[in-house]
């Protein structure tokens, strides 16, 4: 067997449960658990990739040989991951997507080792913002990812963005604070400063929402449904007691963060907050769906402590997703080219800062212990 570093796997396992869910069910349903309702990966080795899988008997493990094991490269895993992927849509009778690159050539979920995790799902957990996260990060999702591989260049600017930040996305999807919280290994003071570090983003955030909200063009991608500060007061009050407000401290990263968030909003550039924006909300309604799982399985929480991820009021998530792209690709017509990509970075800076934050609060973690 062989063993792959820590940062590998968590930028695997981090990039599959934010933009993969739907392929972790297939590949649970396949290969031994066909009544599964949810299933996460939550580890892989040389021989085999290992899943949790809830279905009807209740919540087990799931460990799944590679179809050419044994692997000891990195840029293996991916081939291994989509040949299963294929293998258990036909086993299933499913029409598999079809792929930029076939398996051979090589690529991997996990993308840069100096895997660093997006606050959205996680990817990031992120992750990742349509999906995986968290990182992420983001854990969390990334905002729009592409099964398996960079999306094709439809000439649309939402691809544009998914495409061009999609190496910037595995960075942050696979941050080992993000992992230690999806499988469980995290402690609840980590988890409150995680809420604590989203708390002080989304105040920034949700100021600078309101030039987006007041612009007829993309009113509808910033509605009252998808306002996160109070939900993350009620969290934080959760874990931390009526006096939460002298307990939590942002992370240096986050400082910086927010400080971005509140300069472009200074300069009044609506594309830039717009940017902002498409990093934090999509990924939290993708990969942040399944921190909120491994939180609610982890510390018995039912509602309260992960009320920041419940976004029910919004309605079809799916349809959202959708409008919201279509309303990025509105915005893309209406700019130049250097403009475009000016978007693009700022886009990359959100997910440099999502991965600076997750190393603080890894430190942290460790200073905790």
């Amino acid at each position: 067997m062989s063993d792959f570093d820590t940062e590998v796997v968590s930028a695997v396992v981090g990039h599959m449960n934010g933009d993969h869910t739907d392929d972790n069910l297939l590949i649970a349903r396949a290969f031994g658990r066909s009544e599964a309702t949810a299933s996460m990966m939550i580890g892989l080795d040389g021989d085999a990739g290992l899943w949790k899988v809830t279905d009807p008997s209740g919540e087990s493990e799931l460990r799944v040989a590679w179809p050419g094991a044994p692997i000891s490269e990195r840029a293996e895993i991916r081939r291994e991951v989509v040949v299963l992927y294929r293998a258990a849509c036909e086993k299933l009778g499913i029409e598999p997507r079809e792929e930029e690159e076939t398996p051979a050539q090589g690529g991997h979920p996990g993308g840069h080792p100096h895997a660093a995790g997006a606050m959205h799902g996680a990817a990031g957990a992120h992750a990742h913002a349509g999906g995986h996260p968290g990182g992420h990060p983001h854990a969390g999702g990334h905002p729009g990812g592409h099964p398996h591989g960079k999306p094709e260049d439809d000439g649309k600017f939402s691809t544009a963005i998914r495409g061009a930040t999609w190496g910037d996305h595995s960075d942050s999807e696979g941050a080992g604070f993000m992992a230690a919280i999806m499988r469980g290994q995290a402690t609840r003071d980590d988890y409150a400063a995680l809420v604590a570090q989203h708390y002080f983003l989304y105040v920034a955030l949700e100021e600078a929402a309101g030039a987006i909200a007041a612009d007829p063009r993309f009113a509808h991608i910033h509605p009252e449904a998808i306002v996160r500060v109070p939900a993350l007061e009620a969290d934080l009050e959760f874990l931390y007691g009526a006096d939460w407000r002298e307990l939590i401290s942002a992370v240096p990263a986050t400082d910086r963060y927010v400080a971005r968030i509140r300069e472009v909003a200074a300069e009044g550039w609506l594309p830039g907050i717009v940017a902002h924006h498409y990093t934090r909300y999509l990924g939290d309604l993708s990969g942040g769906q399944m921190i909120a799982k491994a939180v609610a399985n982890q510390h018995g929480f039912e509602t309260k402590g992960i009320e920041f991820y419940d976004f029910g009021a919004l309605g079809g998530i799916p349809e959202f997703k959708n409008a919201y792209r279509a309303a990025l690709d509105v915005l893309g017509e209406s700019l130049d080219e250097a403009e475009r990509e000016r978007v693009i970075d700022e886009v990359r800076t959100s997910y440099r800062f999502n991965a600076e934050t997750f190393g603080d609060l890894s430190r942290a973690a460790r200073a905790r212990v």
